[in-house]
């Protein structure tokens, strides 16, 4: 089952709007835009979270999100036999 839906007015560059129309597909100009909108609704969320987290236990490093990305890296080359995974 759908969730219901609203009308909405919203205001854009026209640029903006004639990129986004285009780009939307058999699904339309309107599911595109709530697409969008719901990805940065998700973006803010997990922004937020990141600042309760480093108001915790403080700002994570750059050292540490290189050692994190090693291990993704290594674990995804596990996963596919050893390939290079890009």
């Amino acid at each position: 089952m759908s969730e219901p839906t609203g009308k909405y007015s919203i205001t854009m560059p026209r640029d903006i709007a004639e990129a986004a129309k285009a780009r939307s597909g058999p699904s339309g100009l309107s599911a595109y835009v709530a697409a969008a909108v719901a990805r940065q609704i998700e973006r803010d969320n997990l922004n937020e979270l990141i600042q309760v987290a480093e108001a915790e236990h403080g700002p994570v490093t750059d050292e540490e999100i290189q050692a994190l990305r090693d291990q993704l890296h290594q674990a995804r080359q596990q996963q596919t036999g050893g390939a290079s995974a890009a």
